[in-house]
């Protein structure tokens, strides 16, 4: 029976659920949308509480990291040798400035980075080749 509907559980079937965006920055569930993506900072809950969605089948992996890691290592160097031409200030000002501010940025944007790819792989159907 084809009545055009989309089944409820269907990633085709967008109402309700958050755009890329908004997923990413609160870690919503790609399907209904509530705020149960993550179990710790960057760990992602085995599934949705509210309407059981399970997370551990996407396959997010370590891609976040390594380029969260290469983008913001390359945007804070350029950052600190800018500051040490234009103010040369001592070391440890240096160290004050952009050890915390790289750890907080690449936290933060795995955290985002990561649901952006379940997200992603949820709208996408994408799964292990061969199944």
């Amino acid at each position: 029976m084809d009545d055009g509907r989309k089944a409820p559980d269907s990633p085709n079937n967008t109402k309700g659920q958050p755009a890329l965006g908004e997923a990413a920055l609160f870690g919503l569930c790609p399907r209904c949308g509530e705020r149960t993506l993550f179990a710790g900072w960057v760990a992602f809950a085995p599934q949705c509480p509210s309407c059981g969605l399970a997370f551990d089948r996407f396959n997010v992996g370590d891609g976040p990291a390594a380029f969260l890691t290469l983008i913001i290592g390359a945007i804070l160097v350029g950052l600190a040798a800018w500051l040490a031409v234009a103010v040369s200030p001592p070391w440890w000002v240096h160290v004050l400035l952009w050890v915390p501010l790289g750890f907080a940025l690449t936290i933060g944007g795995l955290r985002a980075a990561k649901a952006a790819l379940l997200w992603s792989e949820y709208r996408q159907k994408a799964g292990e080749a061969g199944q």
